[in-house]
């Protein structure tokens, strides 16, 4: 056999092998309900690697090869949700890295290509198979509490405590269906993350080269998501005070996002200001712990790195230093 033909099989196998992979990933995904949620993310890792390794056409065809076997061993809707939630950010991520962007454009650019792709999986599933994925959850979580509110019943709780309970809960509810398109978005980004280091820790195996994140100390955000929140907040008030739903939730789903942005880069100062003074990794860890479970924390944090994309509050303390 020439040195072509076996690279050719070489290649062959590999692709082969790969497509086996994502068919068991697939078949654990369907039948290992729990496994298979956290499975699920990391599902579009063999065609991030066959992108690589190949071109971004023959992964398609893989990933094509992938949906007809899963249609055949389980489900042609499970496979084809598969491949709209998860195999196309893996093709975008192999796509990326195979252009040598720098890891922050490599994942900005696959976080995108995840959004879209949950937003066309559900649309998918509600327009072609007549499914409302996020509201049948939703319709779950509310069927949950009305069943915990008759244990409590049946147990002696009084009626006025029940309803004073559900008064309680249904506006939460209420609030978890408006931040649909911000739920879509943290999928989107556990799946991009998910894929970014399962690939980063398979790179040195597969000899190919995934870039580095900057320190997470120096991490900042732009601007413009400090004037976000501050359009989301008269939004807000807007939508609120004239009844203009569709503003109120636009401004509900921006507010959320910038506040979030904004906690990462708060994290980022704290991160930098414990390199300065020296705290161990174990104490800044239990630091952030504590932060992200008090929401009076959270927000003063999320606030001060809102605020930082403006002053830029390392760069007066590092010049504070210097004199």
């Amino acid at each position: 056999m020439n040195l072509m033909n076996r690279d050719k099989f070489k290649s062959i196998v590999e692709i082969g092998l790969l497509l086996l992979i994502a068919v068991v990933l697939g078949l654990i995904s369907a039948y290992l309900p729990i496994i298979g949620v956290i499975v699920d993310f990391f599902w579009a890792v063999p065609f991030v690697v066959l992108t690589i390794r190949s071109d971004i056409e023959k992964a398609a065809l893989a990933l094509t090869a992938a949906v007809i076997l899963l249609s055949l061993l389980i489900d042609p809707i499970l496979a084809v949700k598969l491949a709209l939630s998860f195999g196309l950010s893996g093709l975008a991520l192999g796509y990326a890295i195979q252009k040598n962007v720098g890891a922050v454009r490599i994942f900005i650019f696959t976080l995108m290509i995840s959004f879209a792709a949950q937003i066309l999986s559900m649309m998918f599933m509600l327009f072609v198979v007549n499914v409302d994925v996020l509201g049948n959850q939703f319709a779950m979580v509310k069927e949950s509490f009305e069943e915990t509110f008759e244990v409590y019943k049946s147990i002696g709780m009084s009626q006025e405590e029940i309803d004073k309970a559900r008064a309680e809960v249904e506006p939460g509810l209420e609030l978890l269906s408006l931040l649909t398109p911000t739920l879509l978005l943290l999928m989107a980004l556990i799946n991009t993350t998910a894929c970014f280091y399962a690939a980063k820790w398979i790179a040195p195996r597969m000899k190919f080269y995934i870039p580095d994140f900057p320190k997470f100390s120096t991490w900042r955000f732009p601007v413009a998501f400090l004037y976000l929140m501050v359009l989301a907040l008269l939004g807000l008030y807007w939508g609120s005070t004239r009844n203009l739903q569709l503003l109120y939730t636009v401004s509900i789903n921006a507010n959320l996002l910038s506040m979030v942005v904004g906690f990462v880069q708060g994290l980022s100062i704290l991160s930098f200001a414990a390199d300065h003074f020296k705290v161990s990794k174990l104490v800044r860890r239990l630091i952030f712990v504590v932060i992200m479970i008090n929401f009076m924390l959270f927000q003063i944090v999320a606030f001060t790195g809102l605020f930082d994309m403006l002053f830029d509050y390392r760069k007066n303390f590092s010049d504070r230093d210097q004199k």
